[in-house]
């Protein structure tokens, strides 16, 4: 057998050869170190960073050509303007005539040898200089031409010779003179009009004319340069002609200058309904189509503007817009489609902004009877609304706009994908309840009239949440309707009890189907609490007599709320019917005794609530109400002494702290019983401080005693330190100097010295049974 040494020798063994393991892995880690600091190759050194060239060489030979250029241009234009006076005809013909020829020849050279950038630099020097050249005829022969006419044919002839200089075989490499011959044709028409004193009219086909032209290099032309050229003329010219026709049209005051307005219009429908049916980018085509959709709306309707009343300018053009909605079914292509039926929606939208005021003032005119309640009704519909608002012009033709556009809505729902079918019908029934709000006010009917047809409207839109698809939308017109509606009864006191009375019915019956429910029963509560108001209001009654009228509706809320369960509606009714109780609340608040009495009745109808399934916190709420009711009633009372108030508090809380500790045993006593003892404790406290008398608080502290007491007793820190520290505060009290003495025979300073020698038996007791108790440990721990 293997001898083994005694353990305590083993162990001094195995600690040194641990001792000498550690120090020589120290030095294999400290050589390691060395090794890998020998071996690694020393880091590069960075270069010095070198200077950051800014501009490439290109950009700067383009930038020193340009300037080049431009210089000499200016030279040119100084000599040709300034320097005019010291030379002859001949020399000054001939210095120009030399520079531009030498102008004109330099590129041919400078292509061959491979310098395009100077050629075209020295290109666009010739080009202006032949613009020199053509102001010096003028100046020096043709002084006696008209000078716009002159410019009109000198930009023709220019655009011809720089368009054919830009052919020639030596120069036709170059780039710059065919957009350039194009930028010089786009005066040419423009001038000739405003020469042959063409007028408004005249000149603004010369800028469609040109922006029609602009678009064949546009659409065809293969040059990058050219076509751009042309986009820009097209877009730019073509955007003052139109601009010109329409303030045209919109000025015309007649027939004739209408349609020679609405034929320019057309002039410029066409040409951008061209440019869109080429293939071209899709975006720009339909770009395109929808401009020239609305060109044709704006000439046919500035036709039909001369010819019919102010009031119908709108539905005229909204019609030609809802015309060009048959192209969603003509043979165009797809961008030329979508951009006509942009077109189309886009007029529609307009016609509906000019709408929305009438819209507007129509819900929002009848609020303004709420501070005029019962003053006597309006004559009609639209005095009605029109109470505190002024009423909008040309409003007679709202009406069919609003059907017009919602007829298109609803033909739009019919055909769309199911993706797009909810939300087209949500917008033709918004239209069509805008189009039935609005008539009334519109045609003047009679004011009870006008209430009967906003009462069938309210009707429909609810009938129209109950079966279609269009819940939401429906809902939240039919709640929007019936609020206008009952603020417009506000103007007389039949009106009021009768369409409260129905509303409140109207959406009792819808609260049946449970789709409307969780909004049509809440509505139907606070209808039938404003006409408990009401109802109260015409009886003669005061305020606090009407709260009890308007009890019956969170008594009817917790009624209904029980039987409809776990539904979504619950919460909701149950909302409503709090919200009425605080309007019973509200009411009372001036008369104690009415209010006290309401109260009660509201914290019955929460006791009731609370017995419910998952409404046990409803408790709570409860027992403030009947708290609160009992302290009012108090107050109607006069009673002054806070322990009738206090009191009733603390008893129920400190027996809801104990069915709580017997629950949950680790909960606190201060969250159990803190509460309910501090209500009681601390008032009183402070009314026995300012009392005289020595009942209160011989009462205060005894009761103090007593909670010290069972909180010493069941080791509980809240009775404890609460019942202590009003305890001590109690006999500091009855021991201050000139306060009423318990008895004549017991001095001041006997309850509290008992009250003290009584703790300190209490205290002395605790030590010896927790001596006894730490002996015992001990004795347990050795016999171990």
């Amino acid at each position: 057998m293997t001898h083994l040494p005694p353990p305590a020798e083993e162990l001094r063994l195995i600690d040194a050869e641990l001792w000498r393991l550690d120090a020589r892995r120290a030095q294999l880690l400290a050589r390691r170190a060395w090794l890998v600091a020998a071996l690694r190759p020393a880091a590069p050194t960075a270069p010095a960073p070198q200077p950051r060239s800014e501009a490439g060489a290109p950009r700067v030979q383009n930038v020193l050509l340009l300037l080049g250029g431009v210089l000499l241009v200016i030279a040119a234009t100084a000599f040709t303007l300034v320097s005019w006076g010291h030379l002859g005809i001949a020399g000054r013909a001939a210095v120009l005539g030399a520079v531009t020829l030498a102008a004109l020849a330099a590129p041919a050279p400078l292509l061959k040898r491979g310098l395009r950038s100077t050629a075209e630099s020295v290109a666009g020097l010739a080009l202006a200089l032949t613009v020199l050249d053509s102001y010096a005829l003028h100046e020096a022969a043709l002084t006696g031409t008209d000078a716009t006419g002159y410019a009109a044919a000198a930009s023709a002839v220019l655009a011809v010779l720089w368009a054919a200089y830009g052919l020639l075989p030596g120069t036709s490499g170059l780039r710059l003179p065919a957009p350039a011959a194009l930028v010089a044709a786009q005066a040419t028409p423009v001038l000739w009009a405003i020469a042959a004193a063409a007028g408004p009219y005249g000149v603004t086909a010369a800028l469609l004319v040109t922006a029609g032209f602009d678009t064949v290099p546009a659409l065809r032309a293969t040059g990058r340069a050219v076509r751009l050229t042309a986009v820009c003329g097209a877009y730019g010219v073509g955007g003052c002609g139109v601009a010109g026709a329409l303030w045209l049209s919109w000025s015309a005051a007649g027939p004739g200058a209408a349609t020679r307005a609405a034929a320019l219009l057309l002039l410029a429908a066409a040409i951008a309904l061209v440019s869109s049916w080429r293939p071209v980018k899709p975006l720009l085509a339909t770009g395109n189509a929808l401009v020239g959709g609305v060109l044709l709306v704006a000439a046919l309707g500035g036709t039909l503007r001369v010819t019919l009343p102010a009031d119908w300018t709108v539905p005229a053009h909204l019609v030609c817009g809802v015309a060009l909605l048959a192209a969603v079914r003509a043979p165009l292509p797809e961008p030329v489609r979508r951009g006509l039926t942009g077109a189309s929606a886009g007029v529609q939208g307009l016609a509906l902004l000019w709408a929305l005021p009438v819209v507007a003032v129509t819900l929002l005119g009848p609020v303004s009877w709420a501070g005029r309640v019962w003053s006597g009704a309006p004559s009609d519909a639209r005095a009605a609304v029109t109470a505190d608002l002024p009423w909008p012009s040309h409003a007679v033709a709202v009406p069919v706009v609003l059907a017009v556009v919602a007829a298109v809505s609803v033909s739009v729902s019919a055909v769309c994908d199911a993706a797009r079918r909810p939300r087209a019908l949500a917008a033709a029934l918004t239209l069509v309840w805008a189009t039935a709000l609005v008539l009334p006010a519109v045609l003047q009917v009679p004011y009870a009239a006008g209430l009967l047809l906003q009462g069938l409207v309210a009707a429909g839109v609810l009938a129209a949440a109950a079966l279609t698809s269009a819940r939401h939308t429906a809902t939240v017109l039919a709640l929007v309707t019936s609020a206008g509606l009952a603020f417009l009864s506000l103007a007389a006191r039949t009106p009021t009890l009768t369409v409260l009375s129905l509303l409140a019915a109207l959406f009792a019956a819808a609260a049946c189907l449970s789709r409307l429910a969780p909004v049509a029963a809440p509505a139907a509560l606070a209808y039938a609490a404003a006409l408990s108001c009401a109802t109260g209001a015409a009886a003669g009654w005061q305020p606090q007599h009407t709260a009890l009228l308007v009890l019956a509706v969170p008594a009817a809320a917790a009624l209904f709320a029980a039987g409809l369960g776990s539904s979504w509606a619950t919460v909701p009714i149950e909302a409503a019917g709090a919200a009425a109780g605080l309007l019973a609340i509200g009411l009372a608040a001036y008369d104690a005794p009415m209010l006290a009495l309401v109260l009660a009745l509201l914290g019955v109808i929460t006791a009731g609530t609370a017995l419910r399934p998952g409404r046990r916190n409803a408790g709570y709420a409860a027992a403030v109400l009947f708290v609160l009711a009992g302290w009012v009633r108090l107050a109607a009372w006069d009673v002054t002494a806070p322990e009738a108030y206090t009191l009733p508090v603390t008893v129920p809380a400190l027996v809801v702290g104990v069915l709580r500790r017997r629950r949950d045993p680790e909960a606190s006593s201060w969250t159990a019983y803190g509460p309910g003892l501090a209500v009681t404790l601390l008032p009183s406290l402070a009314a026995a401080w300012a009392d005289p008398h020595v009942i209160r608080p011989l009462l205060l502290g005894t009761g103090a005693l007593v909670v010290t007491l069972a909180g010493a007793r069941h080791r509980l820190r809240a009775p404890l330190l609460l019942g202590g520290s009003v305890l001590v505060l109690d006999a500091l009290h009855e021991l201050a100097p000139y306060v009423v003495q318990v008895t004549d025979a017991l001095p001041r300073w006997v309850p509290p010295a008992l009250a003290g020698l009584l703790l300190l038996a209490l205290g002395a007791t605790y030590e010896s049974r927790l001596r006894d108790v730490r002996r015992v440990r001990e004795v347990l721990g050795r016999m171990n």
